[in-house]
């Protein structure tokens, strides 16, 4: 075989290496009730704050803990606990997307990821101004 062979073949193996290796990486979003079936196993879920319920933080005794509870787009509710700071702006987030695995009945988190309300909520007056624009 040539260099020239040789090199391609590495090159394509690479390639094929790195495909499979972010395939991995790959997710899809879970319900509450799904997460329960597979205890143990990363999972990550869309959900909101459950504002009824108390959210346990205190910064001088541990502020490596927070509890709070999350409802799905379902309405099966979790407990979910999480082992860093507080994120800000937790209470005015208008969906939490947790990553993180069923330990039993509570969802131990590893990270969470905020959305904003306001950064995806169309104002109505502005989108019919906006098509008057372009008619």
């Amino acid at each position: 075989m040539k260099k020239v062979h040789i090199i391609l073949l590495i090159v394509i193996a690479a390639s094929i290496g790195l495909l499979i290796a972010m395939t991995g990486d790959l997710s899809t979003y879970d319900t509450v009730a799904s997460a329960r079936e597979k205890p143990g196993k990363s999972v990550n879920v869309i959900a909101r704050l459950d504002k009824t319920q108390p959210i346990v933080y205190d910064a001088l005794k541990n502020p490596n803990y927070l509890s709070f509870y999350v409802i799905d787009s379902l309405g099966a509710q979790t407990k979910v606990i999480y082992h860093n700071p507080k994120p800000a702006d937790l209470e005015t987030a208008d969906r939490i997307v947790i990553k993180g695995s069923m330990q039993g009945q509570v969802f131990d988190c590893r990270d969470i990821l905020l959305k904003c309300p306001s950064k995806y909520k169309d104002d109505p007056a502005q989108v019919k101004k906006q098509l008057k624009a372009a008619l």
